[in-house]
């Protein structure tokens, strides 16, 4: 199964060559001459960054580790849909089942599961792809319902103490419909009376609209808002800590998946999450064009209001026996792009440091 398996392997090797408890990292007081070089170059990109930028990495055969605010509650976005993916294949749900689309599934947002008519079958495995490789959000909340939010909240933080991280870090995961909920109850609690395709009727609005949209919607009046914008809105869902987490956190959250500590998430199953990771086609202008082609990152992007992240598994070719998880998250303005310049260039400042080996 791609690349993955052979590098499964090495992730053994790895972990059996080290102390046998989960929290063996944090005994590591690691501080290479990168880490300083690395300090130098965020401090600099910050400065023309009209934002907050955080930085984990952890080098999985070392030990090593380097946290630029990666202890600070960072909204994770997609993110979380990683261990969604893990939960359904440790759980061994057959990629061949299907599930049913209804009506009341529909999500805004990427990906091609809301092409399709409600009442259409479809398979565990499409839904896994797409929702990892393009980030259906549709997709997420159907594979959600199947196995359950508390199966999946207890995997994500087992995923984090596995690894010896404080699951405490990780906040609660929400379906993708309740995030949107979540933010428009913040404008007005009769937001709770809607539903997936509401929002996607607000979603049609330009976001400075919205809240105006969503006045019209409930037959309000936009001085009954609570919020008085869009963006107050997100600021006040960011901090009900829903979807929000430490890159720590994170970072041992892919630790684990990579280095296979769950029982039910060594072989296939975290190789599986991993070769899809591998296969995601959005991000192409965040870390890893930063990273270069020497190094291979099976990663998974989050985008939202004036935040974006990406993390994942980074392996170089030359460096068989090592491999790192990254995980960067940022936040500020309001176009995507600016976001992903900044991640971009946190990219180029982890492969010029010799965060990721060699430059």
């Amino acid at each position: 199964m791609r690349h993955w398996i052979q590098y499964g392997l090495v992730a053994v090797a790895l972990l059996l060559a080290l102390p046998a408890h989960a929290d063996w990292y944090y005994e590591v007081d690691k501080r290479s001459a990168w880490q300083s070089d690395l300090n130098a170059r965020l401090e600099k990109l910050e400065a023309r960054f009209a934002g907050d930028i955080g930085v984990y990495v952890q080098n999985l055969a070392s030990g090593e580790a380097y946290a630029w605010q990666a202890d600070q509650p960072w909204y994770l976005a997609s993110l979380i849909k990683v261990p969604v993916a893990a939960e359904v294949l440790g759980q061994r749900v057959a990629t061949a089942e299907r599930l049913t689309l209804t009506q009341s599934d529909y999500v805004d947002g990427a990906g091609p599961t809301n092409w399709h008519d409600p009442g259409t079958p479809i398979s565990v495995g499409y839904l896994l792809e797409h929702m990892i490789t393009v980030s259906d959000n549709t997709a997420t909340d159907m594979l959600i319902d199947r196995v359950g939010l508390d199966n999946v909240n207890q995997r994500a933080k087992a995923m984090v103490a596995a690894n010896g991280g404080n699951p405490d870090n990780l906040g609660p995961i929400s379906k993708l419909v309740d995030v949107r909920q979540g933010v428009y109850v913040e404008l007005h609690p009769g937001a709770r009376l809607l539903g997936g395709m509401d929002f996607i009727a607000l979603r049609q609005s330009p976001v400075s609209q919205r809240p105006g949209a969503l006045a019209a919607r409930l037959k309000v009046s936009p001085q009954a808002l609570d919020q008085p914008d869009y963006h107050r809105a997100f600021d006040a869902y960011h901090a009900s800590g829903e979807n929000v987490g430490t890159l720590r956190a994170f970072g041992d959250l892919l630790a684990t998946l990579y280095r296979g500590t769950m029982p039910d998430l060594q072989g296939p199953p975290g190789n599986t999450v991993l070769s899809l990771m591998a296969d995601t086609s959005s991000g192409e202008q965040r870390l890893k064009q930063g990273l270069g082609d020497e190094v291979r990152f099976a990663h998974k992007t989050g985008t939202q209001d004036r935040r974006s992240c990406d993390a994942g598994i980074a392996e170089r070719a030359d460096m068989p026996n090592t491999a790192w998880a990254v995980v960067v998250c940022t936040q500020g303005p309001v176009a995507v792009s600016a976001h992903e310049r900044a991640l971009a260039g946190v990219g180029e400042a982890l492969r010029y440091s010799g965060a990721i080996g060699k430059p």
